[in-house]
């Protein structure tokens, strides 16, 4: 889910937005919450280390930086600033006591505001920012930008012309919005939209084809399409079957689940549109439903579909003990006040223990842990060293996905794409990007301890593990491509090339990959 602004159309094309075109300081804040670039982030363990040690530091450090920094130093900045620094060394806020009570984004739905006075997994803190029905990002200020009409690529002179088209469609966007009162909606486009109706075109195609290959004979095409949208694939891709293979589309049938009560809603405004298709149509069905609540048994062949959906999904963070290797789950504690703080406990959660296992037995090994234990329990001995790893995310709900496939859609066949790399990200291993819309520009944060509702989390997915998870958990085999390769096989090429031969739809989103069973 892309989005534009204006004259930098195309320079990030590949992540949702343009990374930090406006000052850090100039984003909105309320009075409880800190800036994002700013948000302090606290280990249990860091902090019980530097309280063991409180004192030799005071006593040791204190008279060598003192020496530092009465000779002539070559940096100007700890020259000017040597309080600053020993105030930062000394600093032994104490960890918010009151955060004691656990609650999981299930019980934080149940709220009218943002929690306070909580702790909670990683995992639950951005699902409820993500995904909350009152403030959540996707029930509040989530729009998807589409083109007003199907972009005539033929007409284009080149891709820059495309480019130039795009930020112009986008600027009128921006001129709407600032005459209106929802200032703060954020913007972000898909493949699906841009591309429109051939990258739906494309799914059709691959759906079709895998169908008539199937062995076990099914008699119709039945569909499952999680994170529709505005319901643009579901048109295009019942449009290719009435018009390449009008027996199946008698009796096609459509399922679109979605957890966003508002794009729901959009898909259902789209289906009257489109009366001579998916208003009339009597196989179109929409569940206003998380995937993760679904609980009815599909035991008949179908496609399962989730196109730029599992990026959103909500992960766990951890980090390894450097001497022990034991992994430390991450928890989000909230204040009375509403800061957050990030620490780390020890492992507990069965799901975060359930995918680590997983993916073990699969035979794959954090980067985190890639030097030996021997090398990392030296490098603990260094003055300053950190007694943690850097931290990981870990896509805990891409798990249950996957259990929710294997137990109630047993004989689907699976088309997911999604990011499999992006910039910009907040540090750490698969770790996401963090932005949010201000003033017609997209400004990327250095964290996910930000205001709930406000801010885009999304993730990179390393698509070859998620396959060895997906065949770990419902037993079946899939195939990983890129979607330039996916395009090449399935895709009308010539209907979206320009004048000059360039091919936007297969030049842009090269940081896209599919997976397929």
């Amino acid at each position: 889910m892309i989005s534009l602004a204006m004259q930098q159309v195309g320079q990030r094309v590949g992540q949702r937005g343009v990374a930090a075109w406006a000052q850090p300081g100039a984003l909105l804040w309320t009075r409880t919450h800190r800036p994002a670039a700013f948000a302090r982030h606290v280990s249990y363990w860091d902090a019980v280390h530097e309280r063991q040690v409180e004192a030799t530091k005071a006593q040791s450090f204190s008279s060598t930086l003192s020496n530092i920094f009465s000779k002539p130093s070559t940096s100007s900045h700890m020259a000017d600033h040597p309080d600053g620094l020993l105030q930062q060394l000394a600093d032994t806020d104490p960890l918010p006591s009151t955060a004691t009570v656990r609650m999981t984004a299930a019980e934080a739905a149940g709220l009218r505001t943002p929690p306070t006075n909580a702790r909670m997994l990683t995992r639950d803190f951005i699902h409820t920012s993500l995904y909350h029905p009152g403030y959540g990002y996707f029930s509040k200020n989530a729009y998807i930008f589409s083109p007003p009409e199907p972009i005539q690529f033929n007409a284009m002179r080149d891709n820059y012309a495309f480019m130039n088209h795009l930020g112009q469609l986008y600027k009128d966007l921006e001129d709407e919005y600032i005459h209106a009162h929802d200032i703060a909606r954020q913007v972000w486009h898909t493949p699906t939209e841009l591309f429109r109706p051939y990258y739906g075109y494309a799914i059709a195609k691959h759906v079709v084809d895998q169908f008539k290959l199937d062995p076990r004979g099914a008699d119709r095409i039945v569909l499952y399409e999680i994170g529709a949208g505005n319901g643009t694939l579901m048109t295009n891709i019942l449009d290719y079957i009435a018009q390449h293979e009008p027996a199946l589309y008698r009796t096609v049938k459509y399922n679109i689940i979605e957890i966003s009560t508002k794009l729901a809603g959009r898909q259902e405004r789209a289906s009257s549109a489109r009366r001579q298709l998916t208003a009339r149509h009597p196989g179109v069905r929409i569940v206003n439903k998380s995937i993760f609540e679904w609980d009815q048994p599909v035991q008949e062949p179908c496609f399962f579909i989730a196109m730029e959906v599992i990026d959103n999904f909500a992960h766990d963070v951890v980090r390894y003990d450097i001497a022990t290797n034991e992994p430390r789950q991450g928890v989000v504690l909230v204040g009375d006040d509403g800061n957050y703080l990030e620490a780390y406990e020890p492992l507990t959660d069965p799901l975060i223990k359930r995918y680590l296992d997983v993916r073990s037995q699969a035979g794959y090994q954090s980067p985190v842990l890639s030097p030996s234990l021997r090398v990392r329990a030296q490098r603990a001995l260094l003055p300053f060293a950190a007694n943690m790893t850097e931290p990981e995310f870990v896509p805990t709900m891409a798990l249950v996905l996957m259990d929710r496939l294997a137990t109630f859609f047993p004989n689907h066949r699976l088309v997911i794409a999604d990011f499999d790399r992006l910039p910009d990200a907040v540090p750490g291993v698969d770790a996401p990007v963090v932005q949010t819309r201000y003033q017609g520009k997209m400004v990327a944060c250095s964290t996910y301890l930000v205001q709930p509702g406000w801010f885009d989390i999304f993730f990179p997915t390393n698509f070859e593990l998620l396959r060895d998870v997906y065949r770990a958990v419902t037993g079946c085999q899939a195939d990983v491509v890129t979607q330039h390769d996916f395009l090449r096989k399935n895709a009308d090429l010539p209907a979206t090339s320009t004048k000059s031969g360039e091919n936007p739809m297969l030049s842009f989103y090269e940081n896209f990959k599919f997976i397929t069973s």
